[in-house]
């Protein structure tokens, strides 16, 4: 009974750690496929986006000293977030040529580590309304700056486009005060997202 109890807690303890760092909703059923199959994939994945951040940082580590780039593990995944000015022009949505090199070293590790994981480009900017550059918006500029990443990708880096999507936030995901230059920095970025699977039941849902 005690090593039954102590087996319990510890399947219970490792669901629970999945949870906290994937954000991955799995549903038990009896009669389904086991819990310990599903949670072996969780670890699986888990493990998969730890090594390819120590990858990143390690392949980034200039661009993460000059605070060019950050590498972090957030709920909705492992985010690689490139400072605006890195990439782009103000108020353009072209990559500059000097960015091409920083986004090849991320696709390398795309079509290796990570190579069964999709990936989300979301484009943000700061508060500060478009005036000169043509876009209706931020929201525009957001969009076509994300879009821009995802050609490359596809394009230059030959990631498979199904693996891809693109979002425009504009102004709407700050990460910091939009009050201080610094602030305004923060949050013209682009965020590269590898994204964990979602695991669903056995009806699909």
């Amino acid at each position: 009974m005690h090593k039954q109890l102590s087996s319990t807690l510890m399947l219970i303890l490792v669901v629970s750690m999945s949870f906290s760092l994937t954000g991955c909703t799995l549903v038990f059923q009896k009669g389904r496929r086991s819990d310990v199959e599903k949670i072996s994939q969780l670890k699986s994945q888990l493990s998969d986006l730890e090594r390819a951040k120590a990858e990143l940082e390690s392949r980034l580590e200039s661009e993460i000293d000059n605070n060019e780039v950050n590498v972090q593990m957030l709920d909705k995944g492992l985010v690689i977030t490139f400072v605006s000015e890195v990439l782009f022009d103000s108020g353009k949505s072209e990559l500059l040529a000097s960015s091409t090199g920083k986004l090849s070293k991320v696709a390398s590790v795309l079509k290796t580590t990570v190579s069964d994981l999709n990936v989300g480009i979301e484009g943000h900017t700061d508060n500060v309304p478009i005036k000169h550059s043509g876009w209706k918006s931020n929201w525009e500029l957001s969009a076509a700056r994300a879009l821009s990443v995802l050609h490359y990708l596809e394009d230059q880096e030959n990631i498979h486009p199904k693996r891809l999507s693109a979002t425009g936030y504009g102004e709407f995901q700050p990460v910091s005060s939009n009050i201080t230059k610094g602030g305004k920095q923060k949050n013209r970025r682009v965020e590269i997202v590898i994204l964990p699977k979602t695991t669903k039941d056995d009806r699909g849902n």
